[in-house]
């Protein structure tokens, strides 16, 4: 029964990280920071979410699953590419740093964040194959700091939320 309690929560948790990641289309946020490219990542305060609640092995299958299933609903092949990229080296990141004590949900929404980006670059040296592309991260990692730091305000909110309420019984949300 454990096991499909776990199941559930993670299909309700990729069609909740699948939702933000739509809705983040209707955010005009190159109005405000013109960089192509530019996202809160709103879908990663899921995978930060699970991999906090649920465990690293969850939250790989909840970010795959997104990667896979956004991309099949875009129709962006080239898309899959850069999300999964992006978000495995992220995910890897944040599941090496989550158990730091030196580290709240904000800094290693940060790293996250950041190491996105670096994934991101990287699929673009590949599908471009140019190095020139490397030129364009210190802007991204930039941008990687306030966007971590959204998403990592938004996922200490919840841990926060479901501790008070019960269902945590000893979590760092800050």
């Amino acid at each position: 029964m454990k096991q499909v309690r776990k199941l559930a929560m993670c299909a309700v948790l990729t069609a909740l990280a699948l939702g933000l990641s739509y809705a983040e289309r209707f955010i005009p946020l190159g109005l405000v920071v013109p960089l192509p490219g530019i996202k809160l990542g709103l879908a990663n305060v899921v995978t930060l979410l699970t991999l906090c609640l649920v465990g690293p092995g969850a939250a790989f299958s909840v970010l795959v699953a997104r990667c896979f299933l956004g991309s099949l609903f875009a129709g962006s092949l080239s898309g899959l590419v850069f999300s999964l990229t992006g978000g495995l080296l992220a995910m890897g990141v944040m599941t090496l740093l989550r158990n730091s004590r030196r580290l709240s949900v904000y800094g290693v929404s940060v790293c996250g964040a950041a190491a996105h980006n670096a994934g991101q670059i990287c699929a673009a040296m590949l599908v471009m194959k140019t190095t020139v592309v490397v030129s364009y991260l210190p802007l991204l990692l930039a941008a990687a700091v306030v966007s971590g730091l959204i998403t990592g305000g938004a996922a200490a909110g919840v841990l926060k939320a479901s501790r008070a309420a019960g269902f945590l019984k000893k979590e760092r949300d800050a």
